[in-house]
């Protein structure tokens, strides 16, 4: 069904965020606070169950396959109890209002209404309907304490303060002062005796000469 045939204004087309297990609740209290007009429930299944547990029996509700095949079927407020297996289907729904449409939406259905968005060529605005919220999801962060936003001008407070801590004289630490251990040499006569070996004598430059002393002659 294209959404060329859909008489009702945008702003008239809502979705009610609602939890599954309240439905039902939520649907009796759109039907009695616009009881005065004529109303249309579609669900996808089990029309006859829905409607026993409707405290107005009057009003109207139907399937998909008995909308679909019901060309002629009209009716001012159209209630969306559930989202449809397909999109196209959901379009077919809210060609049969003539005012005003809204559907409940479970959590768990987010997902599909993109591809009726898609085909719609906009975005349903949401509403929450006091008491019938999504349930709060707890947050495992949750007892951290929360970072407070710093503006700019207390950025650079915080800047200018680590910069003057950075550029501080740092306090001038005394170097240990390491001294050379001292050698110890042994004095004892073996030591004495094996270090005199290591001296070598002094090198003889040249050859040895033997002078005998020669005896005067006689006359």
């Amino acid at each position: 069904m294209p959404a060329a045939t859909i008489s009702i204004k945008p702003n008239n087309h809502r979705i009610y965020q609602c939890p599954q297990d309240k439905k039902e609740d939520l649907l009796n209290k759109i039907i009695e606070e616009n009881s005065n007009e004529d109303i249309l429930v579609v669900c996808s299944a089990k029309p006859e169950a829905l409607k026993a547990k409707l405290q107005n029996q009057n009003i109207r509700v139907i399937e998909d396959r008995g909308l679909v095949k019901n060309k002629d079927l009209k009716c001012d407020f159209l209630i969306s109890y559930d989202m449809p297996i397909e999109a196209i289907v959901y379009m077919a729904r809210v060609s049969k209002a003539i005012k005003r449409a809204v559907m409940l939406l479970d959590e768990r259905e987010q997902k599909a209404l993109h591809n009726i968005e898609r085909l719609l060529g906009r975005a349903i605005k949401q509403e929450q309907v006091t008491g019938f919220e999504y349930p709060q999801k707890t947050s495992l962060s949750s007892d951290k304490p929360v970072r407070k936003k710093l503006s700019k001008d207390e950025i650079k407070e915080v800047a200018k303060k680590r910069y003057e801590k950075s550029t501080q004289e740092k306090p001038k630490f005394d170097k240990p002062q390491f001294e050379k251990p001292k050698r110890e040499f042994q004095s004892d006569d073996k030591k004495d005796d094996k270090w005199a070996k290591k001296k070598k004598a002094p090198k003889v430059i040249g050859k040895k000469i033997s002078i005998k002393a020669r005896k005067p002659k006689e006359d």
